[in-house]
């Protein structure tokens, strides 16, 4: 007899519902999300029945508690939320919703559809860790990028003009800049030679004159401030750039980790030898995509699971085509990315964009489109183990030998 387990996964404690192939609820409960509580849970379902017919069907494919039945032999089944919620009217007309009863809900799906789903497959070490690698980074650069915003918003609202001296507030310059000159009245005295003499010190590659900069910094609007206020902001702004600072030397550092572990993933030349694909965007797209090949089905599925393939809605005499929402997001943003830098570097990627651009797309839309034209070759490449050649990419050659007629 087999088994079915669901798991309502959640931060402090996971409902658990097994039943067998009748439906019957053979054990119900909350387990706490504890070293103590895994391990309950993983000799109870041992104890049940062996793992080759005990499945477990779970919403979200990852996380600790994940890895734990992993590791223990058990077969994990992901069910996507969608799916989950699409099927609670099936169990109740009112579609009340609790955690014990999503649990039940998922084990009887793995029941009556278990031949829909396809169960998780472990990833290797290597693919593991840069995934962790590369979403941390993610992370702490949404974290950067709220806390410029932040400084900027800071400075705008008592010295416009240290948010406009430098390109970027939160480059090492401008950091360096904020820590020295805090408030407008602490520069009261930086002229043209003690500005030049700043910059030489923290050895600034920009291509703006001390004179240039100086002017943008004079010539920003003033904003009428207290005394107190004004040193109250000023400290503001030197807690914000000690926050800064660290932040991106840790970046930086993570950086190079991440090009290391690439380079030495088995996977890592096929995705890198994509036109302008680097190492940290390559990074991105190879974490994402794992090294299950059976993962994806086909191509489609692939695009689909990617969210650069549309939804189409048809019915009758009604079609409709909408953005796809439902997706890895993640995978998404490195794919759009890739294929945005594409086209600065393939004459074909090129010429694909602009003729999306030339049908009406915007460059959102534009850059889907490219990337699933990509994903196409890159879904080749993975599943033959073979780096990118541009001279046997088919679609490309009618163009490329155009262009070399013309020269």
């Amino acid at each position: 007899m087999s088994y079915f387990v669901g798991l309502d996964w959640a931060t402090q404690e996971h409902a658990v519902c097994v039943i067998n192939e009748y439906a019957q609820i053979l054990w119900r409960t909350t387990i706490p999300h504890t070293a103590a509580g895994l391990a309950e849970l993983r000799t109870r379902l041992a104890r049940l029945a062996s793992p080759a017919t005990l499945l477990v069907a779970v919403e979200r494919p990852s996380g600790l508690l994940i890895d734990s039945l992993v590791d223990g032999g058990f077969t994990v089944v992901p069910i996507h939320p969608n799916a989950l919620k699409a099927s609670r009217p099936r169990y109740a007309a009112a579609q009340g919703k609790s955690d014990a009863g999503d649990a039940f809900i998922l084990a009887d799906l793995l029941r009556t559809d278990g031949h829909r789903f396809r169960p998780l497959q472990p990833l290797s070490d290597e693919t593991r860790a840069l995934r962790a690698l590369v979403r941390t980074r993610d992370d702490l650069i949404a974290q950067r990028v709220a806390l410029a915003n932040q400084l900027r918003a800071l400075l705008e609202s008592f010295w416009p003009g240290a948010a406009q001296i430098f390109a970027d507030v939160d480059s090492p310059i401008a950091l360096a800049f904020l820590s020295r000159y805090p408030t407008p009245h602490s520069a009261h005295r930086l002229d043209e030679r003690r500005l030049a003499a700043f910059l030489a010190a923290h050895h600034y590659s920009g291509r703006r004159s001390a004179t240039e900069l100086l002017a943008r910094l004079q010539q920003a609007p003033l904003v009428p401030c207290g005394e107190v206020e004004r040193d109250a902001k000023g400290e503001l702004v030197r807690a914000v750039v000690a926050i800064l600072e660290p932040l991106l030397r840790q970046l930086h550092h993570l950086n190079s980790t991440i090009e290391h572990a690439v380079e030495a993933h088995a996977d890592g030349p096929i995705v890198m030898s994509f036109p302008r694909a680097g190492r940290i965007n390559a990074a991105q797209m190879l974490a994402e995509l794992g090294d299950d090949r059976l993962r994806f089905t086909s191509y489609e599925h692939l695009a689909a699971e990617a969210g650069v393939a549309p939804v189409t809605q048809a019915s009758g005499k009604h079609r409709a085509v909408t953005f796809r929402w439902a997706c890895n997001k993640r995978l998404r943003v490195a794919l759009t990315t890739f294929a945005d830098n594409s086209r600065h570097a393939s004459h074909w990627a090129a010429h694909f964009y602009q003729q999306a651009r030339a049908r009406g797309c915007d460059h959102p839309h534009a850059t889907r489109i490219l990337a699933r034209a990509w994903l196409r070759v890159l879904w080749r490449c993975w599943q033959d183990r073979t780096i990118y050649d541009a001279s046997r990419h088919r679609a490309a050659q009618p163009l490329l030998r155009t262009i070399a007629a013309t020269v």
